[in-house]
Order: structure tokens, then sequence, then C-alpha cells
């Protein structure tokens, strides 16, 4: 089961981060068709949320075909984005990157930064920008 990890001091909305870190969990294989959800209940317990921003989260992936609510059951995951799973080699090549980079002093932000600087070069022709 996912557990949500949510930071207050990164500007992106709470719900946001619910969806993003769902759809991040069904990239790496870590959530499949037929997974349950954790209830609204619960996140709200492990991260003092208010019930509606899980709910509004949960909604925003039900539109999106990833998940769907069964009424008295739970929410249920419907579709996998998994094309990586998270025993990939190139997950242990990206570990071993970032354990170096933090090494050589780099902090999250700047990691996050140079990554993304690198990820957008490379996919830049899925923007239409080059």
């Amino acid at each position: 089961m996912v557990e949500y990890r949510i930071d207050r001091r990164s500007g992106v909305a709470t719900y946001v981060q619910i969806v993003q870190q769902t759809k991040q969990a069904l990239r790496l294989g870590l959530l499949e068709p037929g997974d349950k959800l954790p209830t609204a209940r619960e996140v709200v317990e492990a991260t003092a949320i208010n019930p509606n921003t899980v709910l509004k989260a949960y909604r925003e992936l039900e539109r999106e075909g990833l998940v769907e609510a069964r009424r008295g059951l739970g929410t249920f995951v419907r579709k996998s984005l998994s094309t990586a799973p998270a025993d990939s080699p190139l997950r242990a090549e990206l570990d071993a990157w970032a354990a170096r980079a933090r090494e050589a002093g780099l902090e999250r932000e700047d990691v996050a930064a140079l990554f993304t600087s690198v990820l957008d070069a490379h996919f830049a022709h899925f923007k239409g920008d080059a």
C-alpha cells in the first residue's frame, strides 16, 4: 500500500502531491490494478490533512481513469502506468548517481534541478519543443 508524504513547504497543493505520488507508485509498479488505496481516514491519520483534500485527489485520479471508488469498499486501482519496475537496472544506476551527487555536496533541490534539465534536454521532442 502507498504511504503519502506531504511536503507543506513545496508550494504544490496537497491534493496534487497525493495524485503525483499515486501516479509515481503506478509507474514503478508499486500499485497494480486491483490494489486498494488507503482510505481517506487512513491518509488523514498519517498526514494530518483535511479529508476533503484526500477525496479531491481520489476524484482526480478517478476522473483520469486510474482508480475507481466502490461504495462501501474503498478506492481501487483500475489501470497501471508501470513501464519501469522498481527493481529495474536503470533504477540501480540512478540510485548510484544520486548517491554520488549527494557525496559531491549537492542538495536535493540541486539534484532535482540538474535531473530536470537533463530530462528536458532528452525529452524535449515530447513537448513539441524540438
